[in-house]
């Protein structure tokens, strides 16, 4: 018996592989549902002028407390489109989140004070919104969450082999 998948684009859906598309779909739905959440968590935390790239790049930039060059953040990041990290990165400069330092031709980012501030009161309100939300559902499985982000994280591999394949046809 054929059950209905929920996909977003019917025309799509392959006998091989009807999954994929109600992968995709269910990537879709989380990812602007994730990016929603990153936009409207900094604005709790006080920033409401921020994307959610930038919101991202600033935690990068943050990540470890090490300086970063635009190519480390794009990399860290997988975002092909280096000007729109560039981009993020002049918001991030501007609103003195984030402060720049020449090395020789490269700039290298650090947060400042008011940055790894801002990351505090981020992390702040995602434990009270989102992690106190799914303790109240009676908590995650560790384990399961981390086979989840391995298994993201193989696919996401996939779709990189699947574009570098497409720009050769």
């Amino acid at each position: 018996m054929a059950r209905n998948r929920i996909v977003s684009s019917a025309h799509l859906v392959s006998d091989k592989a009807a999954e994929l598309s109600e992968y995709e779909y269910g990537l879709i739905v989380a990812w602007h549902a994730f990016q929603r959440w990153v936009s409207r968590c900094m604005a709790a935390a006080g920033y409401g002028d921020l994307g959610s790239l930038d919101v991202l790049v600033l935690h990068s930039v943050n990540h470890r407390d090490r300086h970063k060059r635009l190519a480390d953040i794009c990399f860290t990041l997988n975002v092909e489109d280096t000007h729109t990290v560039n981009y993020a990165l002049k918001k991030l400069l501007k609103a003195g989140l984030v402060e720049s330092e020449k090395r020789g031709k490269e700039a290298f980012y650090a947060a400042t004070e008011s940055g790894r501030e801002a990351c505090r009161v981020y992390r702040e309100v995602r434990e009270s919104c989102l992690v106190d939300a799914f303790e109240a559902l009676g908590g995650l499985d560790p384990e399961e969450i981390a086979d989840t982000a391995r298994t993201l994280r193989a696919l996401s591999g996939l779709y990189d082999q699947a574009a570098r394949s497409a720009t050769s046809l």
